[in-house]
């Protein structure tokens, strides 16, 4: 499975942006997508991810009610709706799939990444 991000950006506090994730390949005995992300000197970090059948979503903490994870299965597609950011969320965004079912949230699950996409958050 190979994928692909976009979507990033230069975005003002308070704006917003939607990140895609496209898959060149198809999503047979894929789980799940996620988003991971990645700022400078800092760990990467999990951000959501959603089950590609099912559709079952689950955020981190800082973003719940901020972001939203979708997927359109018949364009083997998957985004990230970003609202109201923050300095915070300056970071490389980088999608995931894994064919696994558990340890969602953890990056090791994941064996398909895309390049990342960077965005940026200014004050």
């Amino acid at each position: 499975v190979q994928l692909q991000a976009s979507g990033g950006g230069l975005v003002q506090v308070g704006g917003s942006l939607r990140l895609s994730c496209s898959s060149s390949d198809p999503t047979d005995g894929i789980h799940a997508m996620g988003w991971f992300r990645q700022d400078s000197g800092v760990d990467r970090e999990f951000v959501a991810f959603i089950t590609w059948n099912g559709g079952s979503t689950y955020y981190t903490e800082p973003v719940k009610g901020r972001f939203t994870i979708s997927r359109d299965k018949t364009k083997n597609m998957m985004y990230l709706d970003m609202n109201n950011l923050k300095p915070e969320d300056t970071a490389v965004f980088y999608c995931a799939a894994t064919t696994r079912k558990n340890y969602l949230t953890m990056g090791n699950t994941y064996a398909y990444w895309g390049q990342g996409t960077q965005v940026t958050v200014s004050s």
